[in-house]
């Protein structure tokens, strides 16, 4: 079991309060308050599952706390509908939580799964697939667990755990040299990563003793030339590529021969996987 983020339990708790209210007015018109009932959790589209910890505190907040899984989560899954989890409890409290669950399910699976195809896109090339920092509000820890589930790598969690240096950084201290200057003064233990353009600003960053330079938007015929140049400084020094990144070039930008390729879409526009539940009366 996947231990839930910190504040994930709240995030759920708000969640639940916001869908629920003041009752589900139409369970409680229609379903016998006493009526047990044993939910299937159907896995209806090919695609990688990440989530079940979500859906089993959903329930637990509910009451219902008898949920089995029936599949290993982080891989991919082609022969559908599949069982995914049966879930056994009050009907009531089983519907009360079947759209939280679901939304949350469908919504990291669908996450994990994008990110296995931009994985899978780029598999023997070396180059590894990144997460950003465009990540839904308040959902941002468990995006990137769902990403790291689908076989990509964590980059920095916000503005505080790594540096970034871009052009308005650079412009507000005075340079790329005094900006990585006074990076690496206030604080020491952290990896110097430069955002540069062009040739010119590469071969600066390199210059200034970058730990990595980010290659924003550069066409894949200067990518190589930036490699070309890294390569021969012979300085350690990574080179991630980002921007307009797609499932039909991501192999090509990776074939330049750089450490990393950063996709905002991985979190900011991965369609929900299709899941369903289904309730039997018992």
């Amino acid at each position: 079991m996947n231990r839930l983020p910190e504040g994930t339990e709240a995030l759920i708790a708000a969640a639940l309060a916001e869908d629920i209210g003041a009752g589900d007015v139409t369970a409680e018109a229609t379903v016998p308050a006493e009526l047990t009932a044993q939910a299937h959790v159907v896995q209806k589209q090919p695609g990688v599952i990440f989530g079940l910890d979500v859906v089993t505190e959903v329930f637990r907040q509910l009451g219902v706390t008898d949920l089995d899984r029936t599949v290993v989560e982080g891989h991919w899954h082609d022969t559908v509908p599949r069982d995914i989890a049966l879930i056994r409890g009050p009907a009531r409290r089983i519907l009360a939580g079947e759209r939280v669950a679901l939304n949350y399910l469908g919504h990291l699976s669908g996450i994990a799964t994008l990110t296995a195809l931009y994985v899978d896109a780029v598999a023997g090339t070396g180059t590894r697939i990144l997460d950003t920092r465009k990540t839904t509000p308040g959902l941002r820890a468990l995006e990137k667990q769902a990403v790291s589930w689908g076989g990509g790598v964590n980059h920095r969690f916000g503005l505080h755990d790594a540096i970034l240096i871009k052009e308005n950084h650079i412009a507000m201290a005075g340079g790329v040299d005094a900006a990585i200057g006074a990076c690496r003064e206030r604080s020491p233990g952290l990896m110097v990563e430069v955002e540069a353009e062009t040739l010119a600003e590469v071969a600066t960053a390199i210059e200034a003793g970058a730990d990595r330079i980010l290659l924003d938007n550069m066409e894949p015929g200067l990518m190589v030339e930036a490699v070309e140049m890294r390569d021969s400084a012979d300085e350690g020094i990574e080179l991630e590529a980002s921007g307009g990144v797609d499932l039909e070039n991501v192999r090509a930008i990776a074939a330049t021969g750089g450490d990393f390729i950063s996709v905002g879409a991985l979190t900011h526009s991965a369609p929900q996987l299709d899941v369903s539940l289904l309730l039997q009366v018992e």
